[in-house]
C-alpha cells in the first residue's frame, strides 16, 4: 500500500508506549495497532485529530506516501485520463 504510517516514529519520539496512546486518543490498543501497522483501510479525521494532538504532531508527520511501483494512478480513483477544459461558448 502506497500509503505508510509512521506512528511508531512518533511513539519513539515521544518515548510513549502504546498503550498509554491508544488511552489518550480513546481507540482501543487493536484498533491502535491496526492502524499503526498499516492494515487500516480508511481512518476518521477526529481519530487523525486526536492523534495529532496528543503526540504533538501533524498529520504528515504520521501519514506518508510512497510509491508502490504500479501505473495505474487514475484507475484507482475510478479516473479515466484528465478531465477535459469547458468547450468555449463564444458569451464572453
Amino acid at each position: 500500500m502506497p500509503i505508510v504510517v509512521d506512528i511508531d516514529v512518533m511513539l519513539a519520539r515521544r518515548k510513549m508506549a502504546v498503550g498509554v496512546l491508544a488511552e489518550r486518543v480513546g481507540i482501543t490498543p487493536a484498533n491502535l495497532a491496526v492502524l499503526k501497522n498499516g492494515r487500516a483501510k480508511a481512518v476518521r479525521f477526529t481519530t487523525l485529530e486526536a492523534l495529532c494532538q496528543v503526540l504533538e504532531c501533524q498529520p504528515g508527520d504520521l501519514l506518508r506516501w510512497e510509491a508502490d511501483g504500479r501505473d495505474d494512478v487514475g484507475s484507482a480513483a475510478g479516473v479515466e485520463g484528465t478531465v477535459p477544459a469547458p468547450a468555449d461558448r463564444g458569451d464572453g
